[in-house]
């Protein structure tokens, strides 16, 4: 399988096809608006904001697994990020990234960059680098700054 092969469900709970990034650079992150690492989406938006033109996408998946740092409907997470951090690219509706409810997405990222932890994601904002043709290139951690990750992004670009 690859990446194009997963379906999610935008803000609006309706299915999107991964298909639609297909040939985007892709940095996919779970989030959540309460979190210590919850200014990491300026430099998110920044990186975003420098590369969307030449093929690069955000994929913001809020997630209210470790420490309930992720409360409220997905339309009051997306206003929150866009109010307080600006955010333009897109927030999907909240998911699971661990355990019998995990996102199926989540579970192929996993298994292609397991991390530290044997797959497990240890927090919000765990970051999965993607290329173009869908390959899983490199898993970040939590505390990983999304500037920190840009060189990696214009390689892929």
């Amino acid at each position: 399988m690859s990446i194009y092969e997963y379906q999610v469900q935008n803000v609006e709970r309706q299915t999107v096809s991964l298909e639609r990034y297909k040939g985007n650079v892709l940095l996919i992150v779970n989030t959540a608006t309460g979190c210590g690492f919850t200014p990491q989406y300026e430099s998110l938006e920044g990186l975003y904001e420098r590369y969307q033109e030449q093929g690069f996408d955000i994929l913001d998946f809020p997630c209210n697994q470790f420490g309930h740092q992720a409360p409220g409907t997905d339309q009051e997470i997306t206003q929150f990020c866009q109010l307080k951090y600006h955010t333009t690219f897109e927030t999907f509706a909240k998911i699971e990234v661990n355990g019998p409810n995990e996102s199926p997405l989540y579970t192929f990222l996993k298994k292609e960059k397991s991390g530290l932890l044997g797959g497990k994601i240890k927090w919000n904002f765990t970051k999965f680098l993607v290329d173009q043709s869908g390959a899983v290139v490199k898993r970040y951690a939590p505390n990983v700054d999304p500037l920190k990750i840009e060189k990696d992004i214009q390689k892929l670009l």
